[in-house]
């Protein structure tokens, strides 16, 4: 267990690489009306988390919405805990409890983290932390509020993986190599088996996020629709 003035030292650190890094280690965030446990995400406030991503995308398909939300919180939670674990050894240990995301804010959905301690990094805590905390909880939610493919949801997570790293190893070119490693590692544990490839030229899911659907959107650049 790493002490927290170290881990919040880290933490600074990595946010300054982009937004989708920072995580807030404020202390009086846990008391703030607009900042709420992730639970609630992944709980009651769903649907009209659903309903806003809607809205704001322009498109009528619940699940358009749905995957692109999961989307963008899942790179949020991958940012900076893949950055603290490459750049600083330490993962931050983060209880969807005490996890709190601030509501009604445009943009990256902003997190925060005001009791976190860490943990030693490698793989096994990444996911412990990521996926069997926030993202497999989230995933089930999302599929009892909305009719989402699971494999769809979790290719949108490898991807969301994959962009971290691409940023992170542009911000910080001494972590391509150990974040790469890193990530194949992770991407090699189900549920993220069989998602995709990560190789010389990037990564390549095996799924669509739906973004092609949305006004305006097109195919991204890791899409399986993609011609070869």
């Amino acid at each position: 267990m790493k002490h927290r003035p170290e881990l919040t030292a880290a933490l600074a650190d990595v946010a300054r690489i982009g937004p989708f890094f920072a995580l807030d280690t404020d202390p009086g965030i846990a008391g703030h009306p607009l900042w709420r446990p992730f639970t609630e995400l992944a709980g009651r406030a769903l649907p009209d988390q659903i309903a806003a991503a809607r809205a704001r995308l322009g498109t009528g398909e619940e699940r358009v919405a749905a995957s692109l939300l999961f989307q963008g919180i899942a790179g949020r939670l991958w940012s900076p805990v893949l950055a603290t674990a490459v750049e600083h050894g330490v993962v931050p240990d983060l209880d969807p409890a005490r996890t709190y995301w601030r509501a009604a804010s445009p943009g990256p959905v902003l997190l925060a983290a005001p009791e976190v301690a860490g943990l030693a990094a490698d793989a096994s805590a990444v996911h412990r932390v990521v996926i069997d905390r926030h993202l497999g909880p989230l995933v089930a939610a999302l599929r009892a509020v909305t009719p989402v493919a699971e494999g769809l949801l979790w290719g949108n997570a490898a991807s969301a993986l994959a962009g971290a790293l691409t940023v992170l190893a542009g911000a910080r070119p001494g972590s391509s190599a150990p974040g790469a490693g890193l990530v194949r590692e992770l991407l090699e544990t189900p549920p993220l088996r069989g998602t995709g490839d990560l190789g010389s030229q990037g990564f390549r899911r095996r799924s669509c996020c739906l973004y092609y659907r949305v006004p305006g959107g097109g195919l991204c650049g890791d899409c399986a629709l993609l011609k070869s």
